[in-house]
């Protein structure tokens, strides 16, 4: 399966942007399985409704966009190095990814989500972090009530409002999101594990 074709092709169903060109090259090159390459897609198709929404509700939050779109594209691929975790359990994918991002040249700005997709309560974790970490969990309809609530303060923080309204407009959203995940989930099973 041609993994370029996975990372860039149009979707009919579930409809998913693109990955980013040089994110889906790299991916090629690094002989990715589809089923990666597949859920990468994925979660970057929700990280950009997220960025979305909060442009709108909040624009109040800056946000290096790029960077979330970047991170959500390649939280999980350390998991070329380590493939037994696409289909099971796992964290060594997390320092694996981000040293072989570094390896190949990414700054360690853009690497560092690979690294801290699944620690979002580490210091020092920004809102960029965070929205990466939630897209990994809501893509396939995957509530985590902390993660959420680091994500509503962040909300509060830069747009002034009471914490509840920012609770009930992301969950509102977050419900919306989780409709179509069993769509996503289909997509990423339709692919193989192994190329």
């Amino acid at each position: 399966m041609d993994v370029l074709a996975v990372a860039l092709d149009d979707c009919r169903t579930p409809r998913l942007r693109p990955l980013p060109q040089e994110v889906a090259e790299l991916l090629r090159d690094l002989g990715a399985p589809p089923r990666l390459v597949a859920h990468l897609r994925a979660v970057h198709e929700v990280a950009g409704q997220l960025l979305d929404w909060v442009a709108e509700h909040c624009p109040a939050l800056e946000l290096d966009r790029g960077a979330v779109l970047f991170g959500a594209a390649t939280h999980d691929i350390g998991k070329v190095r380590h493939p037994a975790e696409l289909s099971g359990p796992g964290s060594a994918h997390e320092p694996a990814g981000r040293d072989l991002l570094l390896e190949h040249g990414v700054s360690a700005e853009l690497a560092r989500f690979a690294a801290g997709h699944a620690t979002w309560d580490a210091p020092g974790t920004r809102a960029e972090d965070l929205l990466v970490s939630l897209a990994d969990k809501v893509w396939k309809n995957k509530r985590v009530p902390d993660l959420e609530d680091r994500v509503v303060a962040e909300l509060c923080r830069a747009g002034g409002r009471p914490g509840w309204e920012e609770f009930l407009a992301l969950d509102e959203l977050l419900t919306r999101i989780g409709d179509g995940a069993d769509e996503r989930l289909a997509y990423q099973a339709a692919h193989p594990v192994l190329g």
